[in-house]
């Protein structure tokens, strides 16, 4: 089987598993032909434009380039009850234009994308951005499995849908991030616009396809041809969309929607009517902003008023200074809420929430709340804060987000950080976990990481949960981390974007601690892996003089770097790793990548197991890992520690 018919295949059997949801093989026999398709590629050096092996993700993009559409992309009109609605279908009737019905299709809440295909292929994918210029996003859409590479038809294609993240893969996602998604929404929207179509690939987003702006040499009749010609070209049509013949039909559609929104997979806000009659539409033409032949029915969202009483700044994990506001209990849906996030100052400004002013809470769509805006100007102005609520230092701003950069003294960041500096591949002070560290801080005998090594046996014995052997234990694993590997030192600092590869590149480049504390940005983007984004958190780092501080109390503590010979050293070397779940590449791809560099994978968990590595829906393996002890890592935790499993 040549290279181009083991493409078709793949496409096939990917089509089938994507988009009709029927799959045709078992994955371990996709596996075997996409890992042959893979080793062809690196023999001849050629990849096609279709190839599967595409659909990883690329290198990190340094920014969105500009697009204009051959054709607008309007929004749609909305009407928000039944009568508005009628309105809209009585003037379509009256102009005659309703002999062919309506058609009624999801009013999805995702990010819109208009895709073009030439002679076949996907050349362009491009965000709606103003209707008039969007934003080339074709790496980051390529990742989306449910999106054909190619097609058919051959002419020229332009094709408009939604982008949306799953609610099954939002749910995926969050169990394992550092900074859980609010909502598929801001899921898709977040996903499509990240310069990392790696990141875009991890949330496993989908994209149903509605419409036809540009269609080469073809001409349709009705809208349901439109639909009957893209599941034609495998495009992922969503099936609830119906054809209503009255205006009873059409509300029929509505009540049908609402009553079986909560069984959906992805999110949606309402649903659309269009007339079927594509000459018709052609006749009524747009307004400036609208086109006159079709409008959106939203679903209502519940909004309440009540108090805001005080807003609360929060220190995440990586530092993002965030305002919660704080407000008499109201209740919606059945759901008591006293709390919401306001994303960030600009976000307290825009809505004109005061301190003791009435502010409008809304809960739709089953998501977390959400201030729409402040009401009248009782209350007194919130202020903005520039110092970190919990340490003082001055924050830096990054976009519209403010960030404390103190990143190893803050308090909240504080436990998490000493948890990271005490992991076996860091410090490896056994015994030290994140509960450890909460007591430590709550007892006042740690404020920055280097307290560690000034704990005393008597400090830990008025700990609850410690005696005499788990305090003489924890001292001598602190002790005994005192002399560290360089690289599990780089590593060990929890510096923005580093994990364990790359501190072990940092080591291998480097040599030395002030070698690697004085160097540039271009320097830095010379080892291979690290692009812009990353040399940039590596020189704030260091650069920052609080920090610099941290550090050098670590060396006074008595910290000793050990510098190796890393050239050689294997990442994985000595491990025993099993692999359990559904992972983002193929299973054998990923065994592949782990045994080159020095693992040994086996099949079974067993008490010689060093790691289990979990990609969703794992199985019995991650039960007897932890009854085993065994450490079990998502593949999140696992990207974030060694980087991508390529």
């Amino acid at each position: 089987m040549d290279m181009r018919d083991i493409i078709d295949r793949l496409n096939r059997w990917a089509h089938a598993y994507y988009t009709l949801d029927d799959p045709v093989v078992s994955d371990e026999e996709y596996d075997a032909l996409y890992d042959e398709l893979r080793r062809i590629e690196e023999e001849t050096g050629r990849v096609e434009f279709d190839s599967p092996t595409r659909r990883v993700g690329g290198d990190l993009l340094e920014g969105f380039e500009k697009f204009t559409h051959e054709t607008p992309l309007y929004s749609l009109d909305k009407a928000q009850n039944f009568e508005t609605l009628n309105n809209w279908y009585m003037r379509m009737e009256n102009a005659g234009v309703g002999d062919k019905g309506y058609m009624a299709e999801l009013k999805f809440d995702g990010l819109t994308i208009s895709l073009t295909y030439d002679d076949g292929k996907l050349t362009r994918a491009v965000t709606r951005g103003n209707g008039t210029v969007g934003e080339v996003i074709t790496e980051q859409v390529v990742t989306i499995s449910s999106v054909p590479l190619s097609i058919p038809f051959k002419g020229h294609l332009v094709v408009q849908g939604e982008g949306l993240m799953p609610f099954k893969s939002l749910e995926a996602y969050n169990r394992h991030a550092d900074e859980p998604l609010k909502n598929a929404r801001n899921g898709a929207a977040g996903a499509l616009r990240n310069l990392d179509p790696k990141e875009t690939r991890r949330r496993k987003l989908r994209a149903y396809l509605y419409n036809l702006t540009e269609a080469e040499g073809m001409t349709f009749e009705t809208d349901e041809a439109v639909k009957a010609f893209l599941g034609e070209q495998n495009f992922l049509v969503h099936p609830m969309t119906r054809r209503c013949d009255s205006f009873d039909a059409m509300l029929d559609f509505i009540r049908e929607v609402e009553q079986t929104r909560a069984d959906l997979d992805v999110m949606i806000d309402g649903v659309v009517f269009k007339i079927n009659d594509i000459k018709g539409r052609d006749a009524l033409g747009y307004t400036v902003k609208f086109p006159r032949w079709a409008i959106a029915y939203k679903f209502e969202a519940e909004e309440v008023q009540t108090t805001l009483r005080e807003v609360v700044w929060n220190v995440g994990r990586t530092g993002k200074v965030t305002p919660t506001a704080v407000f008499d209990p109201v209740d919606i849906d059945g759901v008591t809420i006293a709390r919401a996030t306001l994303n960030n100052y600009d976000d307290i400004e825009r809505k004109r929430v005061r301190i003791g002013g009435d502010i409008l809470i809304r809960r739709s769509n089953d998501v977390i709340p959400e201030i729409i805006a402040g009401i009248g100007e009782k209350g007194d102005k919130i202020e903005i804060i520039t110092t970190c609520p919990a340490c003082g230092t001055a924050l830096v701003q990054n976009g519209v987000h403010s960030f404390c950069p103190n990143t190893i003294g803050c308090e909240p960041q504080l436990i998490r950080r000493i948890d990271h500096f005490a992991s076996r591949d860091a410090m490896d002070i056994r015994g030290l976990s994140e509960k450890t560290a909460a007591l430590l801080l709550r007892a006042d005998l740690v404020h920055e990481i280097s307290d560690l090594y000034h704990v005393k046996r008597e400090d830990l014995l008025e700990l609850e949960g410690f005696g005499e052997k788990k305090a003489a234990n924890l001292l001598e694993a602190i002790d005994d981390s005192k002399n560290v590997p360089f690289h599990r030192f780089i590593y060990a600092l929890g510096i923005g974007q580093v994990g364990i590869k790359t501190a072990r590149d940092l080591a291998v480049h480097f040599k030395s601690f002030d070698a690697l504390k004085e160097t540039d940005e271009d320097d830095l983007q010379a080892i291979d892996d690290i692009g812009p984004e990353t040399a940039r958190e590596i020189r704030t780092f260091f650069t920052d003089p609080v920090i610099g501080g941290y550090v050098e109390d670590l060396f006074s503590a008595g910290v000793n770097i050990i510098y190796e010979q890393l050239e050689q050293a294997k990442t994985f070397e000595g491990l025993t790793i099993v692999l359990t779940g559904t992972l983002s590449k193929p299973r054998s791809r990923v065994k592949e990548y782990l045994e080159k560099n020095g693992a040994k994978v086996t099949g079974s968990v067993s008490s010689k197991t060093d790691m289990v590595l979990a990609g969703d829906d794992p199985g019995s393996k991650v039960d007897k890992a932890r009854h085993l002890g065994i450490d079990v890592l998502s593949e999140g935790e696992f990207i974030e520690k060694w980087g991508d499993l390529s």
